[in-house]
């Protein structure tokens, strides 16, 4: 208990030290903000690591309480507590690992910064509530976690606030994440509804003895309360895991500083979505109309995404279609029921992909700046060694053999094809390897456009090419270690026949995979590899003159299918249409109008009229006086008689 706790507040020590010198504006002891960030970021990740091997190896299950938080009468109270299984440890020990190198990493890229100390501030806040909300034990505690993550992510993106896209970004980040939350709200009432509780072990115990619950919603319309339950979740998870629908913040979320994508793409936010489907996969399991949805809504992701990659110009944004696109691949996994080969991929694609992304900030910083590849190029002369942990990080995004995300991304499209095997559809496998064809092709076609060829960028910038420093390399290549053995080492454990998940143990079953499904994969990969070499070495000409053909279709991918510009037309502008007609015609022309400002006017021209009487003048007095003194008589003697 005591090293889980270790775990969670030693990284908000950090962050508190950081805020207060940044708070105080105490330029000079930025380098203590530094270098206390990072020694707490580094001792939680110790602590983690030694965690999850204490937890994996016994198979136990770290749970206590840590303080009363909402009495609610003598039998219910909500509590802070701490639950830690072999799921929520693999999750802190891969959130601070990688937490870590991006603190490190971030030392070089944002040296010179003016608000240094608070950047590292934000970074350290972010990871703290990422861990609250893995080790939470009920559902509660887990939505404050989920919230944090989110304030955090909006204080990251909006970082270099001086920027309108930077602001406007992160309030699509926030405002996106609002609809997710109000999935998880009606989750979280749903769970209190059918059983009682908002503790996950006490609804995991209470499950196995429910039968059916049904929400009556009219007197003839009912839904089953776990079908409910499970779409309210599955909206909260779509949401922070970006989802085809509500992914429209993760490209945008670029600009923040790198670091920030590489924290959030590779171990934070985005994986909290997919971490809540694992965490309550008991719920699911009683849902299995809902697990469909799951296995649609990562088919289209992933297709989607990777199809909108192959057009972007920006070396972030494509890295950051790639994570979306793979995340579609970890909602299919769980939607038939493969929740350890999700992890898996979730673990492995932890360090590749932030990998990539620190080394696209390498780039980025070489090139002072830029981030437009068709403005790069040559690139592998001037920086070598960030040109090698790219061809490794994209290896192992491919599933190149070997390689971490071979081991995960097969295993997940051998469980599509044992889906579909068992009854389900073949639509999600054959989706599953055409995104890996297309992944494949986006990844070298970066790696083309930016290393190789001739560089388009000015003399000014081409003279100011070099490798990032060591205090950038070194996070990048402890990385690159993760993304070549981290699959090879793990597995061995992934792929047992039981996870444990919570005091839940649900068996995978395997299936015999035909020796051409297994090497399909990797025949897709290599060929997206062969064809994208193929195209933008040799024929990059002839490629250039056949898009102009379709240059607005291009366009049209480009922008993600004008996915944004349909959330306009059909929401955001008539939702403006109808405040400003509500602001203008309503409240101001009817409510203001004959309410409160009505009243006041009304008074004010009366008094206005009636401050005439206010002559000054004593005989005018006298006369109302007498006038007033006649009236009074007149009046009782008439009640006389």
């Amino acid at each position: 208990m005591i090293m889980a706790a270790a775990v969670l507040w030693i990284p908000l020590i950090g962050s508190c030290v950081a805020g207060l010198i940044s708070f105080f504006n105490q330029r000079t002891m930025d380098d203590v903000a530094k270098l206390v960030t990072c020694m707490c970021m580094g001792v939680s990740a110790l602590v983690a690591l030694d965690l999850a091997y204490d937890v994996i190896i016994a198979k136990k299950i770290v749970h206590g309480e840590m303080l009363s938080w909402i009495p609610l009468d003598d039998h219910h109270k909500i509590t802070w507590g701490l639950y830690v299984d072999s799921l929520s440890a693999i999750m802190a020990a891969v959130v601070t690992c990688v937490s870590f190198m991006v603190h490190i990493y971030s030392l070089g890229y944002m040296k010179g910064d003016k608000s240094i100390a608070r950047f590292m501030s934000y970074l350290s806040l972010f990871t703290f509530f990422m861990l609250f909300l893995v080790m939470s034990d009920d559902l509660l505690q887990l939505f404050l976690g989920w919230e944090g993550v989110g304030l955090s992510s909006y204080l990251l993106i909006g970082f270099w606030f001086h920027k309108d896209s930077a602001n406007a970004a992160s309030m699509k980040a926030f405002i996106t994440n609002r609809i997710g939350d109000m999935g998880m709200v009606l989750g979280i009432v749903g769970c209190i509804a059918v059983f009682d509780s908002v503790s996950i072990p006490e609804i995991l115990l209470k499950l196995t003895t429910f039968d059916e619950a049904f929400f009556r919603l009219t007197d003839h319309l009912t839904i089953n309360a776990y079908t409910f339950i499970c779409i309210s979740f599955l909206i909260g998870a779509m949401a922070k895991s970006a989802q085809f629908g509500l992914h429209v913040w993760l490209p945008d979320a670029m600009e923040g500083p790198t670091p920030v994508s590489a924290l959030i793409h590779a171990a934070t936010m985005v994986t909290a979505g997919v971490f809540l489907l694992i965490r309550l996969s008991f719920l699911f399991e009683y849902a299995p109309s809902v697990k469909t949805a799951i296995v649609v809504i990562g088919a289209i992701t992933a297709l989607f995404a990777a199809v909108v990659g192959l057009f972007q110009k920006d070396i972030k944004r494509v890295i950051a279609y790639s994570t979306c696109s793979q995340l579609g691949y970890m909602f299919m996994a769980c939607g038939v029921s493969m929740y350890s080969a999700a992890l898996f991929h979730l673990v492995t694609h932890a360090f590749f992909k932030a990998l990539l992304f620190l080394s696209a900030g390498s780039v980025i910083h070489a090139m002072s700046g830029e981030q437009n590849m068709r403005k790069m190029g040559g690139l592998y002369k001037h920086i070598p060694v960030t040109y090698a942990l790219v061809w490794i990080g994209s290896l192992a995004l491919a599933g190149i053999p070997l390689f971490a995300g071979y081991y995960s991304k097969d295993w997940i499209l051998e469980s599509l094809y044992g889906y579909a095997m068992d009854g389900g559809s073949i639509i999600p496998y054959i989706i599953g390897l055409s995104s890996a064809f297309l992944t494949a092709f986006y990844s070298w076609r970066l790696i083309s456009l930016v290393f190789h060829g001739d560089c388009k960028a000015d003399e000014r910038v081409q003279s100011h090419i070099h490798e990032a420093p060591m205090i950038m390399l070194i996070p990048k290549v402890i990385l690159a270690v993760g993304a070549v053995f981290s699959g090879i080492a793990l597995v061995g454990f992934f792929t047992s026949s039981q996870l444990i998940s919570g005091a839940y143990v649900f068996t995978e079953i395997e299936h015999h995979i035909p020796g051409l499904i297994q090497v399909l994969p990797i025949m897709v990969a290599l060929s997206g590899i062969a064809l994208a070499v193929s195209v933008y070495h040799t024929q990059r000409n002839k490629l250039a003159i056949w898009l102009v053909r379709f240059k607005r279709a291009s366009a049209i991918i480009q922008s993600g299918f004008a996915v944004d510009e349909f959330y306009r037309k059909a929401f955001i502008k008539p939702l403006q249409w109808l405040g400003s007609f509500l602001y203008h015609h309503i409240e101001k022309g009817l409510i203001d109008r004959y309410g409160p400002n009505g009243f006041a006017l009304f008074i004010s021209r009366l008094s206005g009229a009636l401050r005439y009487l206010q002559t000054g003048n004593v005989r005018d007095y006298a006369i109302v006086m007498i006038a007033g003194l006649m009236g009074m008589l007149g009046y009782v003697v008439v009640v006389i008689k």
